[in-house]
């Protein structure tokens, strides 16, 4: 039996980057409301994370920190390690979820994009994962990747976030090789769950939820519940990636 293997995550301490909103927040009130102590990362929305830092503090004192960082120089990312580390003693879970996302259609990508989109999707979560697994390994914690299902099913005009997706994935198996057995890696893909945040027309959405086989959008609480799922129950699962995209992959 692991040191997860219990019923809540009471004295468990978890990082999350990205963890201001969207997804990002939906995963630390799960984790939080199952006993955790969070360390919430945010890059440039401050007023959000803090807000949301109150929120999770009103319900339990002192069980939630916040801490910057800009993902893509890697110098800063043991620094996340160590603030949980340095807070509470202990690291048990990372939650690799900060992401960007925009298009990218052969014939205009640029450098700086490519390095963008490789960066904060693929070795952010390299480098953030080597930080922390020699505190994982003492508590035989878990990495959990937020990937996509893109990652195995390109998107038009997206083909830097897609390939970065899909060195995601690998990396998740890769690492699930390295810091076994004391630590699990696992993966969640999204599919519908939340749109892009620029404008994206009705038409293109309908489209979309028709070939998923649940017919309907799913929410951050459903990849919430997926990472939790990861790091509370799935105590003999490494190395696997749990999409969640209500049967959009078995579409053609």
């Amino acid at each position: 039996m692991t040191k997860l293997d219990s019923d809540d995550l009471t004295g468990k301490v978890a990082l999350i980057t990205g963890a201001a909103h969207r997804i990002g927040a939906a995963i630390a009130r799960t984790l939080h409301d199952q006993g955790a102590n969070l360390v919430l990362h945010y890059r440039s929305s401050r007023q959000a994370a803090q807000m949301l830092q109150e929120e999770l503090n009103t319900c339990r004192a002192d069980s939630v920190i916040v801490m910057q960082a800009d993902l893509l120089d890697t110098s800063e990312l043991p620094a996340l390690v160590q603030r949980a580390v340095d807070t509470w003693g202990r690291l048990d879970a990372l939650i690799n979820n900060a992401s960007s996302f925009y298009p990218t259609p052969i014939g205009s990508v640029t450098e700086a994009q490519w390095d963008d989109l490789t960066g904060t999707n693929l070795k952010a979560p390299f480098f953030l994962s080597q930080a922390a697994a020699p505190h994982l390994e003492r508590h035989h914690g878990c990495i959990v990747n937020i990937t996509d299902i893109h990652a195995d099913r390109p998107l038009k005009a997206h083909p830097v976030y897609s390939l970065a997706k899909a060195g995601l994935v690998m990396l998740t198996k890769a690492l699930a090789r390295e810091l076994g057995p004391q630590v699990r890696v696992n993966a969640v893909a999204p599919g519908a769950i939340l749109w892009p945040e620029s404008e994206m027309d009705e038409e293109t959405r309908q489209h979309i939820l028709s070939r998923t086989a649940l017919k309907r959008q799913g929410n951050p609480e459903d990849i919430a519940r997926a990472v939790l799922f990861l790091i509370r129950d799935a105590a003999y699962t490494s190395g696997h990636v749990l999409t969640v995209d209500g049967g959009r992959s078995l579409s053609n």
